[in-house]
């Protein structure tokens, strides 16, 4: 009796299935015969994934068309780059040697209720990086601003239950990279106003990408009233966008690790061991600082005792 396989099913049948499959699903379909790869690969296929799971890609930038609608951006290679986390053995020697670094940078970002399909908010930003002040300046981009607030339909949910997706795309290679830890790393409260701050980040290279979401309860809405995006190196200063554009065309090349739960938990121990070592790193310099001013003060004393020792034996 003949051997039935998968393959024995009719083309359009086999591809039906495969679109009702996950990315990572797809993927590992992908690898089990040549048929299914070619089937796997259908660009509409991955189009339709990436927007079901990151809407903000299907949002219109200036130049009239969505991040996917780039000739230089790939659906099937934008799904592998963003949903894994990024390496955090991410190295700039490459990005160093290369001179043209982007001119400019897509963030597509979707802020999402825990576990929920589909997402609260979603913006696309475009950042222009070609301006010598951009590259001297800090980092920053800034998807929600405080003057223009995004309001949530309900509050029936604690702020720490968010979850955030921050797709970094470079539009001229077509590679992306996600820079958000998706679940929160830390919860704070602001000092002054008491809004909530919501703290994603991912460590690269030795610093660190902190994306964080500002949200305020009014009249029994949540209101996000800022997202935004820093850098910060090891000593917490800020890094430059010269920088930060070395660290992203780093990791965008860079390896990826699997996107599963343990990798989330494996990013929040990573932003941990970064607070920890910078804070260690502050109290070792304070210790130095107050060392230096002590000799310093013994010094001058000596000085002077000196001075009046050798006017009162004059």
């Amino acid at each position: 009796m003949p051997t039935t396989t998968v393959e024995d099913l009719p083309a359009d049948v086999l591809a039906c299935a495969l679109r009702r499959l996950d990315g990572p699903s797809l993927a590992a379909a992908s690898c089990a015969t040549a048929g299914l790869r070619a089937l796997a690969a259908d660009p509409e296929t991955w189009r339709a994934l990436c927007l079901a799971r990151w809407p903000s890609l299907g949002l219109e930038t200036s130049l009239e068309r969505n991040v996917l609608g780039s000739p230089a951006v790939s659906p099937q290679r934008l799904f592998a780059d963003a949903f894994p986390f990024p390496s955090t053995s991410t190295s700039t020697d490459a990005a160093a040697a290369d001179q043209c670094l982007p001119g400019e940078l897509v963030s597509a970002v979707d802020v999402y209720q825990n576990g929920a399909p589909r997402p609260l908010f979603s913006r696309v930003v475009e950042t222009s990086t070609s301006s010598s002040w951009f590259l001297a300046s800090p980092f920053r981009v800034d998807a929600v601003e405080c003057k223009d607030p995004a309001r949530m339909a309900s509050a029936s949910f604690s702020p720490s239950e968010l979850e955030l997706s921050w797709i970094v795309v470079d539009p001229r290679s077509g590679r992306a990279v996600n820079v958000s830890s998706r679940r929160a790393v830390a919860v704070d409260r602001h000092w002054y106003t008491g809004e909530t701050l919501v703290r994603y980040a991912v460590v690269l290279g030795g610093s660190k990408f902190e994306a964080t979401v500002t949200c305020s309860e009014e009249a029994g809405c949540l209101s996000l009233r800022e997202v935004s995006l820093s850098v910060e190196d090891a000593d917490g200063a800020a890094v430059s966008g010269e920088g930060s554009l070395r660290l992203l065309e780093a990791a965008m090349e860079g390896p990826r690790s699997k996107g599963g739960d343990k990798e989330r938990e494996e990013a929040k121990r990573r932003y941990e061991e970064f607070v920890r070592s910078k804070r260690g790193r502050k109290e070792s310099k304070a210790r130095r600082e107050v060392l230096v001013d002590l000799c310093c003060s013994v010094v001058s004393a000596v000085a002077v005792l000196s001075f009046l020792a050798s006017v009162v034996l004059r």
